[in-house]
């Protein structure tokens, strides 16, 4: 390498360390605020900031996705159809898995470091301004979550991008994502999750979900519980919204286990889409894409097909990062963000049609407000053993803790402790690995923190 090559490989990776620091500067101050999981049921702040900068949400069309499981795999799936259309997008999810700019996308790819420093100097004075006229009423400031929207808003109008697809936080009514005009709205299936904020009820939860559905819009409901579905049915009626039913309207037609993923078939508004290549593992996945074509086709034609070979393009380039996701071989290591009960059990048949573990050992944390009894209940008949850990937050159920409510679950002699997650790790790949038997893996599973721990450990950056 000559030298002029090498400085300038220098100056790059110096000025890509500097960035970096900024921008994690910037994300340290946003920590600082109230977290994202504490919600205050009110819309008035995040309105006022966006109103300053001039209302960059209304720069975009969007598509707004709620429902308790599923949400960042649709959203993907949706960006992913709108990308292969030939739509500059934007795409807002949480949480992240590895950096808080994996939250805000445009065109497939996180906003950069420097990105995410310029869009911060950009609505700071104005986030600042709402800060001391809410101070001023004795109200808090911005949350940390409220902040991330306006940031999202505000690069997208800037990009700025045709389509945003957003997916809810938490809830719907009092979501900070919720002061967009979506022309469509996507609800996943509606399960036990977040009781604390949205509910104890899975009728008072689809109620809070249902806040999203806009005046004469489109929802695209996943298939439901009859009450759930009753509440979600009323609420769009009132708002005089298109309602496209999942086994009523459109559906899941045929779906086969392939290397790398399914073949599916999916009956949507315009047609049926056969032969369609989607490189998930699941079930629920095969549902998920169900929702984001149809979510597509109302965006775009209002229901008419689109190009099928459009579609299985888009389809075929998916991916969803820590969603049954292969991390390691020998053995093999998967990771999956399942943090409720539903979600576990959706995961636990994934793996039992998609790989042929002769001895899978769970690697299992989760966080104090979930149900541990009900996550580890839905595992159980998958896994041989499990070692309880916890992530490195304070919102972690800690790991004694934990293994108490395992060992009534698992029994004793399946049940092994290890707080960090480093040995927890290298517990699960010892017991996988003791029986001498071909075939033994790794799951890590119980939250989204867990998991993007993992992931770094394991080298997915």
């Amino acid at each position: 390498m000559s030298r002029e090559h090498g400085g300038a490989d220098h100056l790059r990776d110096e000025a890509a360390r500097a960035a970096r620091e900024a921008a994690d500067e910037v994300y340290r101050g946003i920590l600082a605020r109230a977290p994202e999981h504490d919600i205050d049921p009110e819309l008035g702040r995040v309105r006022a900031v966006l109103e300053l900068l001039g209302d960059p949400q209304r720069a975009f069309r969007s598509v707004h996705v709620t429902g308790t499981n599923g949400k960042t795999s649709t959203a993907r799936m949706v960006e992913a159809l709108l990308r292969e259309h030939g739509l500059r997008t934007g795409r807002f999810t949480s949480p992240h898995l590895t950096r808080v700019n994996e939250r805000i996308s445009i065109d497939g790819e996180p906003i950069s470091d420097e990105r995410f420093v310029e869009v911060w100097q950009d609505v700071a004075p104005y986030v600042h301004m709402v800060d001391a006229e809410a101070a001023e009423r004795g109200e808090p400031r911005l949350s940390f979550f409220e902040v991330f929207v306006v940031m999202a808003y505000a690069a997208f109008a800037d990009a700025p991008v045709e389509v945003a697809v957003v997916e809810v936080g938490m809830g719907g009514r009092w979501d900070a994502t919720n002061v967009i005009d979506a022309e469509v709205a996507v609800m996943s299936p509606v399960a036990m999750d977040h009781e604390r904020y949205l509910g104890s009820t899975l009728v008072e939860i689809a109620s809070e979900k249902a806040g999203i559905i806009k005046d004469g819009a489109t929802l695209v409901l996943a298939q439901q519980t009859d009450d759930v579905e009753g509440v979600v049915l009323a609420a769009a009626a009132e708002r005089g919204a298109r309602v496209v039913r999942e086994d009523v309207d459109i559906a899941v037609t045929d779906r086969q286990v392939a290397v790398g993923g399914q073949l599916v078939a999916l009956r949507g508004l315009g047609g049926v889409y056969t032969d369609v290549f989607l490189p998930l593992y699941g079930e629920h996945q095969a549902h998920n894409a169900l929702l984001a074509l149809v979510a597509t086709e109302a965006l775009l034609t209002g229901g008419a097909a689109l190009d099928g070979s459009v579609v299985e393009a888009a389809f075929a380039g998916v991916t969803s990062p820590g969603r049954l996701e292969v991390v390691r071989s020998s053995p093999t290591v998967l990771v999956d963000a399942a943090h409720n009960p539903a979600g576990a059990e959706a995961l636990a048949d994934a793996v039992e049609e998609a790989f042929d573990f002769t001895r899978l050992v769970g690697v299992v944390g989760v966080m104090a407000d979930k149900d541990p009894e009900g996550i580890l209940a839905a595992l159980e008949p998958l896994l041989a053993e499990v070692v309880v850990t916890q992530a490195s937050t304070a919102r972690a159920l800690d790991a004694d803790d934990l293994a108490e409510i395992a060992v009534d679950v698992f029994g004793e002699d399946r049940v092994h402790v290890a707080a960090r997650l480093p040995d927890a790790l290298d517990l699960a790949v010892q017991r996988a690995e003791s029986e001498e038997e071909r075939g033994a893996g790794v799951l890590v599973t119980g939250s989204v923190l867990l998991v993007a721990e993992a992931r770094i450990l394991l080298g997915r950056l």
